[in-house]
């Protein structure tokens, strides 16, 4: 009986999962329309005492997006003074969706990484994550791998897309 040899094991090809790279913590929507009058118009006393009301410690080491769900047509400050008072609790704040978070996030870590490891290797940038991965991040990833790795995949080794190859 012939021994059943696992080629991906013995092979050069190194294995780039962005899940890897999560960073743990909780990640929280914070709507700006509650605080405006019928969640459209800024009052602007009224608008800083609610702030200045709120508890924002239950956003302790949260991630945090702010947006506004409704039509309200926002000043750039209003952001900026909420964030004024979430800054002291939270890990991180971003304006705009849960999506512009992570993706936020992965930039900032996609661009303290390393990449030697994948020197002139063929790399497959792995797909299928259990966590909340934005395609955005893997955009990221393949600019950065394709600096250094001889190629790159997107998949699984069983059934890789090739992405790039470099020229020789």
């Amino acid at each position: 009986m012939d021994e059943i040899i696992n080629k991906v094991a013995n092979s050069a090809l190194e294995v780039f999962d962005l899940e890897d790279y999560y960073p743990s913590g909780i990640r929280t929507q914070i709507d700006i329309s509650q605080w405006l009058l019928e969640g459209l118009l800024l009052k602007e006393k009224d608008f800083r005492e609610a702030l200045k009301n709120y508890d924002w410690q239950q956003y302790e080491n949260h991630f945090v997006a702010i947006h506004c769900s409704t039509e309200a047509i926002i000043p750039a400050w209003a952001t900026i003074l909420v964030t004024t008072y979430l800054s002291p609790f939270v890990k991180k704040v971003v304006l705009g969706s849960l999506n512009d978070l992570e993706t936020s996030l992965y930039q900032e870590i996609l661009s303290k990484i390393d990449y030697t490891k994948y020197q002139d290797k063929p790399v497959i940038l792995k797909g299928c994550s259990k966590k909340s991965v934005p395609d955005n991040a893997y955009i990221l990833a393949i600019q950065e791998l394709q600096k250094v790795a001889k190629s790159v995949m997107y998949g699984e080794a069983c059934s890789a897309v090739p992405l790039y190859k470099k020229g020789k």
